[in-house]
């Protein structure tokens, strides 16, 4: 199913963010769009990370290698490095390609080293899962690295076309490959869920076009359909059947050069001048059983871990707790599994969830909420800052289960109190017109001015599923609200 492009491409000044559509052929039994590649709303090439200080480049001295075999057979020495870069050099196996692009995206890259140095920080906390899981398939270690490409190794990355998450799944693909979305979780977002759910497809297109690796990603990012009718054309003529030799748009025909320019400066940074962050060659995060729904914030006090640093391992959860359906299981740094597990054996299935989530049905009222979770009237209207009693159908409510209500975005207990910016009020009447900014979240607006986030969604008429679009302009009237504001998103990865 075709999409309509939802902005220019910027290469080569960026070549990160760009909107690629992928789509199954019309006579395949599903037709169903697939992946959109990094087109992040929220971040661009232009983001103005924290600069990271250089750190040394990573040379990654290899120990003994064990020799696998790959899929194709051919011997692949992966294992035992010291340094995750070593391993992934190790593991290149595609075809190179002598094209003036690559060179072009290369020298991208080394005219933005604080970028790929930001870029590369994020990486470290799953490159090592990515690589694992790449090496048990025995595809090749470029694939590992596509993420970069994608999303830039952001997982709450967002495109206009709604892709989300390291590899960039519009919802559609992500159903068709066993991502679960719902309320309170997103499994495109989830790194483990994702990576397995990115290399079954990439897997898929790599055996559709007879082991073509440049093919298969090709149609990762412009559709199965798009590339086999290039493919029928040129055979028809005469012509070669290979990824350069297709007539494709623009961003494809950039797509496979701007990997293997990254894959490149990987293989020999000091020839590019760039420094790669070092990531050691050993697991950053362990899962965790859960056995049932839990507070993020009570497992950030029970592992030790910083709240928000939790949500960036665990960027799949939409809420501040997990689905009370499952998974149930959560990953917390390596050095923090034994701690977690052993601190919720005696944890009291009381203490395991602060607040509970209810959709509001026909004819139900506030009264009725609160009775049937055995809460007052008052804590359910303060918990979810109603002014009035009516309700609409939908309406997501939140339930505290304590005996005091608790402010939601204080839920995570160990979280560091946020000061809520000051705002001079305008003149009566007189809307703040704000302009969205890379790396803003509606929370982070609406904590920015004290004002609710469904006010700023009701103000501007926007949906909850609605993702905010770099430089949109917001209007906002801060003195239109009470003084807390309490409603709780996840934080901007």
């Amino acid at each position: 199913m075709d999409q309509t492009r939802s902005k220019k491409s910027v290469l080569p000044q960026s070549p990160w963010y760009s909107t690629p559509r992928r789509r199954f052929p019309s006579s395949a039994a599903l037709l169903l769009a697939g992946f959109l590649a990094a087109g992040c709303a929220s971040t661009t090439a232009t983001d103005t990370e924290k600069a990271v200080e250089p750190a040394a480049v990573a040379r990654g001295t290899p120990a003994p290698a064990v020799v696998i075999r790959g899929a194709n057979g051919a011997a692949l020495e992966l294992a035992h490095h010291a340094d995750i870069w070593a391993r992934i050099r190790a593991g290149f196996s595609m075809r190179k390609l002598d094209s003036r692009l690559v060179a072009k995206h290369e020298q991208w890259f080394m005219n933005n080293p604080e970028f790929m140095q930001a870029m590369m920080e994020r990486a470290s906390m799953y490159l090592y899962y990515i690589v694992d899981e790449v090496e048990k398939r025995g595809m090749p270690m470029e694939i590992a690295l596509l993420p970069a490409i994608e999303s830039a190794y952001k997982p709450y990355a967002y495109s206009r076309a709604k892709a989300a998450g390291l590899w960039q799944f519009i919802p559609p693909t992500g159903k068709l490959y066993g991502l679960k979305m719902n309320w309170w979780y997103d499994g495109r977002r989830d790194v483990e869920a994702a990576t397995k759910a990115a290399l079954d497809y990439l897997e898929k297109l790599h055996g559709d076009f007879q082991g073509d690796w440049h093919l298969a990603l090709a149609a990762y990012n412009a559709g199965e359909g798009k590339v086999s009718r290039m493919i029928e054309y040129n055979r028809a003529r005469g012509l070669p059947t290979t990824y350069e030799n297709l007539k494709l748009r623009a961003e494809t025909v950039n797509y496979v050069p701007r990997l293997l320019a990254f894959v490149n400066i990987v293989s020999e940074p000091e020839k590019y001048g760039i420094r790669l962050v070092s990531i050691p060659n050993k697991p950053y995060f362990a899962r965790v059983e859960t056995k049932s729904q839990i507070d993020l914030g009570v497992v950030a006090k029970l592992a030790d871990v910083d709240v928000n640093h939790l949500h960036k391992i665990n960027p799949g959860f939409n809420r501040w707790a997990t689905d009370p359906e499952g998974p149930h299981f959560l990953f917390v740094p390596v050095d923090k599994k034994e701690l977690l597990e052993t601190a919720l054996t005696n944890l009291p299935e009381n203490e395991r969830v602060q607040y509970r989530h209810h959709q509001v049905a026909r004819g139900e009222s506030v009264g009725q909420i609160a009775k049937r979770y055995g809460v007052t009237h008052e804590a359910v209207k303060s918990a979810n800052q109603l002014t009035k009693n009516s309700l609409h159908v939908g309406q997501d409510l939140l339930i505290p289960m304590s005996e005091r209500p608790i402010n939601p975005v204080l839920a995570s207990q160990t979280r560091t109190k946020a000061v809520v910016a000051s705002v001079k009020a305008p003149r009566a009447g007189q809307p703040i017109v704000h302009r969205v900014r890379s790396g803003e979240t509606l929370y982070s607006i609406a904590r920015k001015y004290n004002v609710l986030v469904r006010q700023l969604r009701e103000w501007n008429l926007m949906q909850a599923s609605d993702v905010l679009r770099l430089g949109q302009k917001l209007k906002i009237w801060p003195g239109k609200t009470p003084s807390a504001a309490v409603e709780h998103e996840l934080p901007n990865g």
